[in-house]
């Protein structure tokens, strides 16, 4: 196993991202929120951009997840061959990446895309969106798998936070590599029940460094 895979275990990774036309939409502002985020604990960070990825790794010391969103349709996080080498460029040690079956904008198959980046030192961490996709993934020798696309595509519904169900036929099928859960978790102990599930790693984003959503959390429960 790669070490930086072997850093993030039973971590913390904190997400910091923002969306184009949000007030923290600023490479500076990131960096800022994940140098916070380590200070507090975190063990890794991830985030979105080439930018970000550059900004963030200038400022941390522990592992960066960068991945490159294009579009938000379809394969749009890190979609091309171009996205993942541009992301290993800016300072990212882990690269994430769509999984899922989809066709890839740049025509490459996923099989392709993960050979060359493994020929060229990348260290790659699948974003699934089912058990099938997990599954693909580490036949294909991704370093990590994740249920970061569960309910993003028709494999499965959108669940209310954590798809437990599928975070947990991940670990129990996929014991080679490490399952690392992304996707909704949004408090103290939905983390700690992702944990007890038998994950390497546990992300947290919206609810860390999101304030426009945790604002209008608090704000439809005061009208509620």
């Amino acid at each position: 196993m790669k070490k930086v895979v072997e850093r993030l275990h039973d971590q913390l990774i904190v997400s910091c991202q923002a969306y184009p036309g949000e007030a923290m939409r600023h490479p500076e502002t990131m960096a800022q929120i994940a140098f916070s985020a380590q200070a507090g604990g975190a063990g890794g960070i991830r985030c979105q951009g080439l930018s970000d990825i550059s900004a963030i790794k200038g400022t941390v010391s522990v592992p960066v997840i960068g991945l490159w969103k294009e579009g938000d349709t379809g394969v749009y996080i890190t979609p091309t061959l171009r996205h993942a080498r541009c992301c290993m460029a800016a300072g990212a040690d882990i690269v994430a990446l769509d999984a899922t079956d989809r066709p890839r904008p740049d025509g490459l198959s996923l099989a392709e895309t993960v050979r060359i980046l493994h020929s060229e030192g990348a260290v790659l961490m699948a974003d699934c969106g089912c058990l099938d996709d997990a599954r693909r993934a580490r036949d294909l020798g991704f370093d990590i798998v994740s249920p970061t696309l569960a309910g993003y595509t028709e494999a499965r519904q959108k669940t209310d936070g954590p798809d437990y169900e599928l975070i947990e036929a991940m670990v129990s099928n996929i014991s080679d590599i490490p399952v690392i859960c992304e996707g909704r978790v949004h408090t103290p102990e939905q983390a700690q029940r992702v944990k007890s599930l038998g994950v390497w790693a546990v992300v947290v984003g919206t609810a860390i460094t999101h304030p426009q959503t945790i604002t209008s959390w608090f704000v439809q429960a005061l009208q509620e």
